[in-house]
């Protein structure tokens, strides 16, 4: 496989970005041979998102993603999205138009053996990544067919309730906490509204740790999917919010992706 690092202008941000991307490389002798394509076939593609604190390098840097993905055929784009939350901030970059628009386009302009058809596009994300992950896949349902979170902040009930400290960063990100619900960047109300679309409903994946503290936003999230009756994969069990973690439950995700050769 060949792992690059991409230093890209966005012109959505209006600034030099970048991505970190693993390609596989058919040659390659580790490679699962059911996986090896024809010239004329094009690859999976997972978007793996960072939370808070962390960038297009977190996953390479914090998991054994690549060692992970190392037979499997599938391309995985890490980008930086800063604090943007995978939104267009009220006051600040608009971060939902670059990563539902401008990076697809900029991936599949440099990288034209990345397929765009909606079975073989795929996102996962922790913490804000999470979130991040299930906003693509409800609000781009048509081009993401299945999306993980692990410890994803997606419980938009919690900005309502949330520290002095933290107000005005998330108001600055969201706008008015109080207006948040029902909205745009509310993943509930997203599920709902696509549900009710007729529309095509990606295959979900949820973990948390019993002992995060996201942990009850998560329960909540779940039992609103299920009631809705999107197929959602929900696991849990012992763990905070932490690396050790995450890097266990991501060969999980992979091994629940809906790829060809992946029997789930």
């Amino acid at each position: 496989m060949a792992l690059l690092q991409v230093d890209f202008y966005s012109n959505v941000i209006g600034m030099c970005m970048q991505m970190d991307v693993i390609l596989p490389q058919m040659g390659d002798k580790h490679m699962n041979p059911n996986n090896i394509m024809d010239g004329d076939d094009k690859y999976p593609t997972l978007y793996l998102l960072h939370g808070m604190g962390g960038n297009n390098t977190s996953w390479m840097r914090r998991s054994s993603i690549e060692r992970y993905v190392d037979e499997m055929g599938i391309a995985v784009v890490m980008p930086t999205t800063h604090l943007g939350w995978y939104t267009d901030m009220c006051h600040g970059h608009k971060y939902w138009t670059f990563i539902s628009q401008e990076l697809p386009a900029i991936c599949h302009e440099f990288f034209p053996r990345m397929s765009e058809k909606r079975e073989d596009n795929f996102v996962a994300g922790l913490s804000m990544g999470g979130y991040g992950a299930f906003k693509l896949a409800l609000r781009c349902s048509e081009r993401f067919c299945a999306a993980a979170s692990l410890s994803g902040a997606l419980n938009s009930s919690d900005l309502a309730n949330i520290s002095t400290n933290d107000k005005d960063f998330f108001e600055n990100i969201f706008g008015p906490l109080d207006k948040v619900i029902g909205k745009e960047n509310d993943l509930s109300a997203l599920a709902t509204k696509l549900k009710e679309s007729g529309k095509p409903l990606p295959r979900l994946y949820m973990w948390c740790g019993t002992e995060d503290y996201l942990y009850n936003g998560n329960r909540a999230m779940k039992e609103h999917l299920e009631n809705l009756g999107f197929d959602l994969t929900y696991e849990e069990s012992a763990g905070d919010h932490q690396w050790k973690y995450w890097d266990e439950k991501i060969q999980n995700v992979l091994n629940w992706l809906p790829l060809k050769n992946n029997k789930n």
